[in-house]
């Protein structure tokens, strides 16, 4: 037997899916940048990444307002909480068709190994894209702001494109956990839908 529940609201949805675009139009044209990559043309794919970038920041804006005003911030609040049971089963379990260990509810929709994963992201990955990213779009302020004396352009750029793989290790373990459901499809309906089936057997963790 599952319980059905409404696990995602309407505007985390919508978050969710635009920040996903938007990541990855900053990833391919990052790349292109770099010349890694050959779709759109350099001088394109450069004003694309901005314009992208500037849009995702005012999406976290709301974001942030969202998350704070809900409570919903609470959801990211790590925990060490059976964080060995979760790394188990990802590891071993989810191979051999265990049940998983964790049992989402709406209060607790992350599992403590998500949640962790989801700290070192806000707290490491992000700020490094972020303000690397800042300062190589804002290069022509150095002088005034004295960072001249202290900052290399190569460097900030390699720091930014050291951290763009990182979040696109992310973005692929991220889809690839997104196939781990009952069903491959499981989780991406529950994103697209907002509601899930989750089992109802015995009190949730």
């Amino acid at each position: 037997m599952a319980e059905r529940i409404l696990l995602y609201r309407r505007y985390e949805r919508f978050w969710h899916w635009s920040q996903a675009l938007l990541v990855l139009t900053m990833l391919v044209t990052g790349f292109e940048v770099h010349g890694s990559v050959h779709l759109l043309g350099f001088y394109t794919s450069v004003r694309v990444h901005t314009l992208a970038a500037w849009t995702l920041i005012a999406l976290w804006v709301f974001t942030v307002f969202w998350h704070f005003t809900t409570g919903e911030w609470r959801q990211y609040v790590p925990t060490l909480e059976r964080i060995g049971a979760m790394a188990r089963y990802y590891a071993l379990g989810i191979f051999r068709g265990e049940p998983h260990p964790y049992h989402k509810t709406a209060a607790k929709k992350h599992n403590p190994l998500q949640r962790l994963t989801y700290l070192v992201l806000l707290a490491v990955v992000l700020p490094l894209i972020w303000v690397s990213g800042l300062l190589y779009l804002l290069r022509a302020w150095w002088p005034r702001l004295g960072l001249d004396a202290w900052l290399g352009l190569e460097a900030v750029a390699w720091v930014h494109t050291g951290a763009a793989f990182l979040m696109l290790a992310f973005v692929i373990v991220h889809v690839y956990l997104t196939t781990t459901g009952h069903t491959v499809f499981a989780h991406i309906k529950t994103m697209i839908t907002g509601w899930e089936d989750v089992p109802d057997e015995g009190p949730a963790r």
